[in-house]
C-alpha cells in the first residue's frame, strides 16, 4: 500500500483535492500538523466533496509524532521536492512507501529532508518554479501505484 503524507499543508483547496485523490485511488492519507487551516474550512470541504467520508485520514500532532509512527511501521519516507536531483521515474517504489509532500508556501525544513530515505523531483521545463502540490501528488502517486502493480 502506498501512503500520502502532507507536511503542514496551508491551502485548504489543495489538501481537499489531494484527499479526494487518496479516496479515489484507495491510498492512505496522513496530515502532519499544524495545518494552515481548520478542517471545517468551507474550501477544504468543497474541494474534497463527499469523498472525505470515503477514507481514513490520520492526523499527526507534529513532525515528531509522525516520525514516531513511521519508524514503528518501518516504512520508507520518499520526499517529493524541487530541491532533489533524482527524477521520480528513475526511482523504484516499494509497497508500503510513504510519499511526502511539503507546504505549498515553503516545502519542508532541512530536518525533514534529512529524514527522507529518498528525495525525488518531477522534471519540469527550465525556468519554471514548481507544480501545484495537488498535481505533484497525483503524478507521484500514480507512478508509485503503477510500479507496485496497484494502478491500471
Amino acid at each position: 500500500m502506498i501512503r500520502i503524507a502532507l507536511f503542514q499543508p496551508d491551502i485548504p483547496q489543495n489538501t481537499g483535492t489531494i484527499l479526494r485523490l487518496a479516496a479515489c485511488l484507495g491510498v492512505e492519507a496522513h496530515i502532519i500538523e499544524p495545518a494552515g487551516f481548520d478542517v471545517s474550512d468551507r474550501n477544504f470541504r468543497r474541494a474534497g466533496m463527499d469523498y472525505l467520508d470515503q477514507l481514513a485520514i490520520t492526523r499527526h500532532a507534529d513532525w515528531a509524532a509522525f516520525e514516531g509512527w513511521r519508524r514503528g511501521t518501518r516504512a520508507r519516507l520518499i520526499l517529493f521536492t524541487t530541491k532533489a536531483a533524482q527524477s521520480f521515474v528513475a526511482f523504484e517504489f516499494r509497497d508500503g512507501d510513504i510519499l511526502l509532500f511539503g507546504r505549498e508556501s515553503a516545502g519542508v525544513p532541512d530536518h525533514v529532508h534529512e529524514a527522507a530515505e529518498a528525495r525525488l523531483t518531477i522534471p519540469m521545463r527550465e525556468g519554471l518554479r514548481s507544480l501545484n502540490v495537488a498535481m505533484a501528488t497525483a503524478i507521484g502517486t500514480a507512478e508509485a501505484l503503477r510500479q507496485i502493480g496497484q494502478f491500471g
